[in-house]
């Protein structure tokens, strides 16, 4: 199953008075294990980066100047995520900037029957709280200790792990059953008990009966008289 963590950063905090996307982030998963793939763009707004925005990411307008406008990385980001489900932390807030730039194109949104938000997960799973991103990376033991700004790229990599973590997948990650068994599953079957593998023959015993004879000698030693272990040992080895 493939999977796209997904993050975003921007100009502000509300794409329908003017905010624009300035970078996206993307990792691949395959069976909720990364691959090694990813897709990272800085994006010219075409406006300037408030200085409270600027503080928070770090990109400025300066920066961003000779980087491609979204018309111009939209494709190579649609064939990207493909239609793969997307995993994003707060998602209406990065779907909701996206589809305002595809809007501008006249390209199709992005849905969000397709959207896993992690924001969601983790309120289900600790409706105490905290569940910002750095929160989570705190109670996981994830280390984002080089998070000094938000940035999508990073964010996606410590989305990642945070994900598979609300799952309670890390050991499941590994895709231990067998292509017979999950075909079994979807077809309704239920999982039956696993036996485990048999030696063809079993192993030779590494205690040899020298062995035996000397310890036996060695513990009659101890103690003096008629130490009650004795009675455990087994007989005399001729």
């Amino acid at each position: 199953m493939r999977e796209i963590v997904l993050d975003t950063e921007t100009t502000g905090l509300n794409a329908n008075r003017g905010d624009r996307l300035i970078e996206i982030g993307c990792i691949e998963l395959i069976n909720r294990i990364p691959t090694g793939r990813e897709y990272h763009v800085y994006i010219n707004p075409e406006r300037d980066v408030p200085k409270e925005a600027e503080d928070v990411h770090g990109l400025s307008t300066q920066f961003l100047l000779d980087k491609p406008v979204f018309k111009a990385v939209a494709q190579d980001f649609l064939d990207f995520i493909a239609d793969d489900p997307l995993v994003i932390h707060n998602a209406t807030f990065d779907v909701g900037f996206l589809n305002a730039e595809l809007a501008r194109l006249q390209l199709a949104a992005i849905t969000m029957d397709r959207v896993v938000d992690t924001l969601q997960l983790a309120r289900r799973k600790h409706p105490a709280g905290p569940n910002s991103l750095d929160a989570l990376c705190k109670r996981y033991g994830i280390d984002n200790s080089q998070r000094i700004k938000h940035g999508a790229l990073m964010d996606s990599l410590l989305l990642a792990d945070v994900y598979i973590e609300l799952l309670g997948e890390r050991q499941a990650t590994l895709v231990l059953a067998d292509t017979t068994e999950r075909q079994s599953l979807e077809r309704g079957g239920r999982r039956g008990p696993r036996q485990a593998a048999q030696r063809p023959a079993p192993l030779p015993p590494r205690v040899t009966q020298e062995m035996k004879a000397a310890h036996r000698a060695f513990v009659e030693t101890l103690g003096g008289g008629s130490p009650i272990w004795l009675k455990y040992l087994p007989e005399k080895v001729s």
